[in-house]
């Protein structure tokens, strides 16, 4: 039986398992995939101990996936430049990992509003979290500039330092000025999450083209994509990020590559509410 899960602290309320326990269902595989609870003091020892535990591999959640990354052997350039890991596997007998969340971010808009990168222009993400991070890497990597909104804007200036001229850092008092100019606008704060709290932004300055999106996905429909959507604007919530972040790794140790069907996105909406 091949055996894999995801690490993190605290790890109860992961719907990894539900993601891909539907697919070792629908493969007819013989394999397992579970929580795995690891304190933040526990951490290193865990990564070290990996290559040896008979688990083919991990998904990685919070607070774990900067500790990951250090302890990778073959990190790929995108989780390098992220430093970060959130899908490990073993390879040759050494650790392995790379970051999906890059790829879950842009196959979910994809998904959702196919052509929404074209033409490339403005981005403007909000919040400097582990998150943004992963975010602005896949804006840029399908030619946006971006402008990176933070309430402390020295972590702004942190992130903007990987990717010189590109990325502006800014306050949030400059939302409202630069919502008028941003063809896509990204929540990646926790404003919204559980249904609480919202962000300092008017929503009549947005441009009626623009593309507003929120990776929280508990609710569905965060107070900021109500907002949006009450306004006629195209919104994307964020469950698709989980869903499509998590395709590669279920390949790496079940190799199999799975699909984000319908069945899936029903399934684990229906856990959600």
């Amino acid at each position: 039986m091949t055996k894999a899960g995801v690490i993190g602290w605290p790890i109860a309320h992961s719907r990894s398992p539900m993601i891909h326990g539907f697919w070792l269902r629908q493969f007819g595989i013989d394999g397992s995939y579970e929580r795995i609870p690891v304190e933040p003091g526990a951490a290193d020892a865990f990564f070290e101990g990996l290559p040896r535990s008979g688990l083919a591999g991990v998904n990685v959640t919070l607070p774990h996936k900067e500790t990951a990354a250090r302890h990778v052997r073959r990190l790929d350039p995108v989780a390098a430049d992220l430093g970060a890991a959130n899908t490990l596997w073993i390879e040759d007998g050494e650790l392995a990992g790379t970051n999906t969340d890059v790829h879950g971010f842009l196959a979910n808009l994809d998904e959702g509003l196919p052509g929404w990168d074209a033409p490339a222009g403005l981005a403007l993400v909000i919040g400097a979290g582990g998150a943004a991070r992963a975010v602005v890497r896949g804006l840029l990597d399908r030619g946006f500039d971006v402008a990176l909104a933070n309430r402390t804007v020295a972590r702004a200036e942190a992130v903007a330092a990987a990717a010189p001229g590109r990325v502006r850092p800014v306050g949030l008092d400059a939302l409202d000025r630069l919502a008028g100019e941003a063809r896509v606008i990204v929540n990646t704060t926790s404003a919204g999450l559980h249904g609480e709290g919202d962000l300092p932004l008017d929503f009549d300055r947005i441009g009626s083209e623009s593309i507003i999106t929120d990776i929280v996905y508990v609710p569905l429909e965060t107070p900021v994509l109500a907002r949006a959507r009450a306004r006629g604007l195209r919104t994307v919530d964020g469950l698709g990020m989980l869903l499509h972040q998590a395709v590669p790794g279920f390949e790496k140790w079940f190799g199999v590559r799975p699909e984000v069907t319908p069945e899936l996105r029903e399934l684990v909406v229906a856990d959600l509410s």
